[in-house]
C-alpha cells in the first residue's frame, strides 16, 4: 500500500514538475516572441523614419522664348554708305550745289596737277645739251634741243635763242617776258579753285540759315517749342555747314599743293635764267 501510495506521488511530483517546466517554456517562449516582436516594430519605425522622402519632380524653368519679330542688331555700316545717307538727309538743294563745286574744284585741281607734273623738267641736263650743241652746230642746233623738250623752261630758253641775233639784251627781255607768259600758264585755273574754296562753306552756311528759318516757322506755326518740332530743320542746317567745310577743307588741301608746285617750277625757271644767259654770254665772247 505505501508502495502504491509512493509511486502515486512520485507521478504525481514527475507530473506537476513538467507541467511547471512546460509552463516555464512557454513562458519563455511568449517572451522571446514578444521582445522579437518588438524589435521587429522597431526596427520597421526605424526604416520608416530613414527612409528618404520621394522628391517630387521640380519642373525645369524653360527661358521665355525670344518674340518671333526680335529686332536685328544693326551693324555698323560703312563710312561710305554715312556719308550718302547724310547727304540725302541734308537736302537736294544745297548738297547739290556744295557736292558740284567741289567735283568741279576737283576737275581742275586734278588736271593742274597733271600738267605741272608733266611741265617739271631737269633744268641742269637740258643746259648741258644747249651747251654742247652750241659748241657743236651753233644757235640753230641749240634752238633743235630745245623743241626737243617740253615744259616752260625750254620755252624760255627757245625764246632765248630765237632773239640772239638781236643781241643780248633782247635775249634778256624776251625770257623775262616769255617767262611772265610762262607763269601765267602754270597758274591758269587756280583761281576757280580758290572760289569753289570759298563757295562750299557759304552755301553750307546759306543752308544752315535756311533750315534755321524753317524751324523757326515750324514752331511759330504750332505755337510750341518741342525738340522733335525743330529737330528735321536744325539737322538739314547743320549737314549743309559740315558738307560745305569738308568740301573746302579737300579743295583747300590741293589749292596748297598746286601752289607749291608752281613756286617749285618758278624758281627753277629763275635759276635756269640766269645760267642760260651766262651760258649765252660766254658763248657771244667766244664767237666775237
Amino acid at each position: 500500500m505505501k508502495r502504491v501510495i509512493s509511486i502515486m506521488a512520485l507521478a504525481a511530483f514527475l507530473s506537476f514538475g513538467s507541467t511547471a517546466a512546460y509552463a516555464q517554456d512557454e513562458a519563455v517562449e511568449e517572451t522571446t516572441t514578444e521582445m522579437a516582436d518588438d524589435a521587429a516594430a522597431t526596427e520597421g519605425d526605424s526604416a520608416a523614419t530613414e527612409e528618404p522622402v520621394a522628391e517630387e519632380p521640380v519642373a525645369e524653368e524653360t527661358p521665355a522664348e525670344e518674340p518671333a519679330q526680335e529686332e536685328a542688331v544693326e551693324e555698323p555700316q560703312e563710312f561710305t554708305q554715312v556719308i550718302k545717307q547724310k547727304f540725302i538727309e541734308g537736302g537736294p538743294e544745297f548738297m547739290s550745289i556744295v557736292l558740284l563745286a567741289l567735283v568741279l574744284g576737283l576737275a581742275i585741281a586734278i588736271e593742274r596737277i597733271i600738267y605741272l607734273a608733266l611741265s617739271n623738267s631737269n633744268a641742269k641736263s637740258l643746259l648741258n645739251q644747249i651747251e654742247d650743241a652750241l659748241n657743236s652746230g651753233g644757235v640753230e642746233a641749240a634752238k633743235d634741243v630745245c623743241r626737243g623738250q617740253r615744259g616752260p623752261i625750254a620755252s624760255v630758253f627757245y625764246e632765248g635763242l630765237d632773239h640772239y641775233d638781236e643781241g643780248l639784251e633782247m635775249v634778256d627781255k624776251a625770257i623775262i617776258a616769255t617767262g611772265s607768259v610762262e607763269q601765267g600758264r602754270l597758274e591758269k585755273g587756280v583761281s576757280w579753285i580758290s572760289l569753289f574754296i570759298a563757295l562750299a562753306p557759304m552755301l553750307g552756311f546759306m543752308g544752315t540759315v535756311i533750315g534755321m528759318i524753317d524751324a523757326f516757322d515750324a514752331i511759330e506755326a504750332a505755337g510750341d517749342i518741342s525738340p522733335g518740332l525743330v529737330a528735321a530743320g536744325i539737322k538739314v542746317a547743320l549737314l549743309t555747314t559740315v558738307f560745305g567745310l569738308i568740301a573746302a577743307i579737300i579743295l583747300q588741301i590741293f589749292y596748297n599743293l598746286i601752289i607749291s608746285m608752281i613756286d617749285s617750277i618758278v624758281i627753277k625757271l629763275e635759276d635756269a635764267s640766269i645760267s642760260f644767259m651766262d651760258l649765252l654770254v660766254d658763248y657771244d665772247k667766244k664767237n666775237k
